[in-house]
């Protein structure tokens, strides 16, 4: 045994330090290597290719270390030939691709993915406007084209026919499809959990109602932005999906207290009624806009919602931003929610400080988001000048 340096023996030192590509490839089997490799990302494991060593080369590049993909942080403007390159490298190990914010990325790169990585179960098209119409991968469990305001119900038709297991579809922003093409997602997809229709502003009552029937399993409801929809899905709600958890009708107008008497026996744990403002776009999230009322709401509604079965437990969440019509009598009707964790009174004009603190009293752990927007003036008081709004006030 050579002499001690700091614990390690000058005979193991030496094995560590004079030869790089030993250490990698004799004092480590493969697997464990592969693991290592694993939890690297993309632009890492291009960098480690890059490097002049073969082994470093070779693992970096295996298939293995290939099973999720996200480009948005790496190559948004990329072309056909990248496209092939990656989907060659990836084959049979890919399961989570995200090409969203890719704006050159077309059908022509989706059949690509789809001929050549057959297990992908997670893909997010996002922003992705040029998708038209095209087939998914057999295993899909979730699918993001929002935005995608090229893709029509043909395409949903050969999405969904391909994709017997989709749990999770996201078509917020996609503006052409119609009631045909929610038929065929309630034909073809039995196992569905969520589904966001958010300003899909052509669909109606009867496209849903197909759902409601044919997607028992469903969760999550965003159809915020439609204004179309009437009691008519509340009542197929209540009757078709009783595992229903989130519901989001921003800015749907025609909805009224009498839909909620048959909602009120599912066991929601998130409504939300609330005005979802413009907002600055990010890289994560595309615009939104919902810049009306859900004006109909009374405090008969959030009573047989207050008093439903599974509101005393279940009920978390209640958003009833610019709700003109809801008063403090409503807050009276949730204060027997006890898992109600938080509430949202953003503009509700009807709606007091006591009414708040006496909700408080029964729950005195509920988070209380609202702000008091001041009466507009007569026009004899402060003449022409615009109205503002005071700054948000966390009660």
């Amino acid at each position: 045994m050579g002499k001690e340096a700091n614990g390690v023996s000058r005979s193991r030192f030496e094995m560590f330090t004079n030869s790089d590509e030993a250490v990698i490839n004799k004092k480590l089997p493969k697997e464990l290597l592969l693991r290592i490799f694993s939890f690297l990302d993309v632009v890492t494991l291009c960098r480690c290719a890059q490097v002049s060593r073969v082994i470093w080369n070779v693992l970096a590049l295996d298939g293995s270390n290939w099973q999720r993909i996200d480009l948005f942080d790496f190559q948004r403007d990329i072309e056909g030939r990248v496209v092939e390159n990656i989907s060659k490298r990836c084959g049979g190990f890919l399961r989570k691709l995200s090409l969203r914010g890719c704006l050159g990325v077309g059908d022509s790169a989706l059949r690509t993915f789809s001929q050549n990585c057959r297990n992908i179960e997670l893909l997010s098209l996002n922003g992705c406007t040029k998708i038209t119409d095209s087939e998914g991968c057999p295993f899909l469990e979730q699918l993001n084209i929002s935005w995608c305001d090229q893709v029509t119900k043909d395409g949903i038709q050969a999405l969904v026919r391909s994709c017997p297991g989709l749990k999770g579809l996201f078509l917020k922003g996609c503006t052409q499809l119609e009631d045909e093409a929610l038929k065929h997602i309630g034909a073809h997809c039995p196992e569905l959990v969520t589904l966001n229709l958010q300003t899909c502003s052509q669909i109606t009552d009867e496209g849903l109602i197909i759902i409601c029937r044919g997607c028992h399993r469903l969760q999550s409801l965003c159809i915020s932005g439609c204004a179309n929809i009437t009691d008519a899905i509340l009542h197929a709600l209540g009757q078709n999906c009783p595992r229903l958890r989130i519901l989001e009708v921003a800015r749907c107008s025609q909805l009224t207290d009498v839909g909620f008497t048959t909602l009120a026996r599912v066991s929601v744990i998130h409504f939300q009624f609330k005005n979802l403002y413009k907002r600055k776009n990010t890289g994560n999230d595309l615009p939104q806009k919902s810049l009306s009322h859900c004006e109909l709401i009374t405090d008969d509604g959030i009573r047989h919602l207050g008093s439903g079965p599974c509101a005393h437990d279940r009920l978390e969440v209640i958003e009833l931003d610019n709700c003109p019509l809801i008063t403090d009598a409503s807050l009276e009707h949730l204060k027997s929610c006890h898992s109600l964790d938080r509430i949202e009174l953003y503009d509700c004009q009807q709606i007091t400080r006591a009414g708040i603190k006496r909700l408080r009293t029964h729950l005195p752990n509920i988070k209380v988001h609202a702000y008091f927007a001041p009466v507009t003036p007569p026009p004899s008081v402060g003449g022409s000048r615009q109205r503002f709004c005071r700054c948000c006030v966390l009660l």
